[in-house]
């Protein structure tokens, strides 16, 4: 079963993509997120609601809380939302008659309740050719690397490229553990509460990245409201619980949300590495004992562009190769 999980959902007409939560087998929205998915107002949806429960078509079961964090006046506001599951979702939709109502529909039906929350298997020919594909890129890769170890290094750019090709091998043992369903969260550190990102902190380091680097007057310009969305996911919780609790799930998220929501009009994959790094820092996990780096800046960088490139449904598997390259097994 998938749980604990943040989806992404974007419709045909090009809006911005909507965060689904995926919790305990199904899915949670907001009021406000089922009026911005079907295309209408929360009045709407809440008369529509109260319809359901009044006419005992579903019952409490299908409502809970979750806790999240806003920004209003320069304060962080934690605020108790209602959200409802999906069978509430769908019967909403049944009732809403709009295009995109049938579009999620399709989406919900065609989707989460048969490859993500019935853990349908992916197609076994696709997953037999992946593998094999793997399992030669690891060889060529531990070959190179053995070449490469019987020789003596004596530049920064052989040592360099050394690095890199032993990060790689690591990433694809860690790729081949999630391929057999082996890849877990583990060896990461518990959030004691020691660093606490806020929207304005984060604006101010993106400022100190523009003002160090340079670059036009389009960097780091927020687009919309999904950058502030993106900090306070990263410590949204769902009865009590985080769904991200250690630093490096934490870190690994915020990589993942500011690549992929897009949110500036330039200098996102280059923002998003920054406060990746910036996060790890503030919370004392960026480097090993030894003084080095839990993660190569060319490591860094590959992340950042496979994230990217990467569907939104492989959010899972690249959250947990990024943990596993930052905690402390590595």
């Amino acid at each position: 079963m998938f749980t604990d999980q943040i989806l992404f959902y974007k419709t045909d007409d090009g809006l911005p993509a909507i965060e689904v939560t995926l919790v305990n087998d199904t899915v949670w929205l907001t009021q406000k997120q089922i009026a911005e998915v079907f295309g209408t107002r929360v009045p709407a949806i809440s008369k529509h609601i109260s319809n359901i429960f009044k006419s005992g078509e579903l019952d409490t079961s299908t409502v809970s809380k979750m806790e999240t964090v806003q920004k209003e006046g320069g304060r962080e506001i934690k605020r108790t939302l209602d959200v409802f599951s999906l069978d509430m979702i769908l019967s909403i939709g049944y009732k809403v008659n709009s295009i995109r109502a049938t579009q999620f529909r399709i989406w919900a039906n065609g989707i989460l309740k048969d490859y993500l929350i019935k853990g349908y298997s992916v197609n076994e020919e696709r997953l037999r050719v992946q593998t094999d594909q793997l399992a030669s890129l690891k060889s060529a890769v531990n070959l190179l690397s053995n070449v490469l170890e019987s020789k003596e290094l004596t530049s920064d750019e052989a040592t360099g490229l050394l690095k890199v090709v032993t990060d790689y091998a690591y990433a694809l043992d860690i790729l081949d553990k999630y391929d057999h369903q082996q890849l877990t969260i583990e060896g990461t550190t518990n959030d004691n509460g020691l660093f606490r990102a806020t929207y304005g902190e984060a604006v101010e380091a993106i400022n100190t990245l523009k003002e160090k680097f340079g670059g036009g007057s389009l960097f780091g310009n927020e687009k919309d409201q999904s950058f502030k969305g993106s900090i306070g996911t990263i410590y949204q919780s769902f009865g009590g619980v985080e769904f991200y609790p250690s630093i490096e799930e934490k870190a690994a998220n915020l990589l993942y949300f500011v690549v992929k929501n897009h949110s500036f009009s330039d200098g996102n994959k280059r923002i998003a590495a920054y406060l990746f790094v910036w996060f790890m820092e503030k919370n004392s996990i960026l480097y090993k004992q030894d003084g080095s780096k839990r993660i190569a800046d060319n490591a860094l960088v590959a992340l950042t562009l496979m994230i990217a490139e990467s569907k939104p449904e492989e959010k899972e598997m690249m959250v947990k190769v990024i943990v596993n390259l930052i905690n402390n097994n590595n």
